[in-house]
């Protein structure tokens, strides 16, 4: 399968989908911390490009509900990145998962599919995750554990702190890419 990883810097999905020997690339304005397919721009640039799947994690910085106290200064941010949203989800490619957090998407477009957590695929964290599917079932537990911290939501103010809030966690990754690939 032909898969694009869009608004991605990590390069954890797109690495776990190339392992399972698919030919993915990750696409973000911002460069790639691991060595692989990646393009570094607009993925508006290469949405239409024929691709099979595409797995999109827009940012979640004025779409969060974890920001809430700031919606009511951010109201032209929101309404940009929901039209980002929209235009993911209606790219003409056949099977789409839309990754984020709580979030308005979830009240101006529409409810996620699901709601998974770190901690079903072998992490112990909690981080709520919602998935918006386009022709992708919903993805399947494969290591529920103990342990459950919510070390993301805890992390300390830094320059990096929300780069590093935004890593998907590589047992989903892998989830995806087992499941979906």
């Amino acid at each position: 399968m032909r898969i694009l990883i869009a608004c991605e810097y990590s390069g954890r999905v797109r690495d776990a989908f190339i392992r399972a020997g698919h030919d993915a690339i990750s696409c973000d304005l911002l460069p790639t911390d691991e060595p692989g397919p990646h393009y570094q721009g607009d993925v508006r640039d290469m949405i239409g490009d024929g691709w099979d799947l595409m797995i999109a994690h827009p940012s979640c910085t004025h779409l969060a509900v974890s920001g809430a106290r700031w919606f009511k200064d951010k109201l032209t941010e929101q309404a940009e990145a929901l039209d980002f949203v929209k235009m993911l989800m209606n790219a003409p490619i056949e099977l789409i998962a839309i990754e984020n957090p709580i979030s308005i998407i979830s009240s101006r477009i529409r409810k996620p599919d699901q709601i998974i957590q770190p901690w079903q695929y072998g992490h112990g964290e909690t981080k709520a995750t919602c998935l918006w599917l386009k022709n992708l079932p919903k993805l399947t537990p494969t290591n529920i554990v103990e342990g459950r911290e919510a070390r993301v939501h805890k992390m300390p103010p830094s320059p990096d702190r929300w780069k590093e809030r935004s890593r998907t966690f590589v047992g989903i990754a892998a989830a995806m890419a087992a499941q979906w690939g």
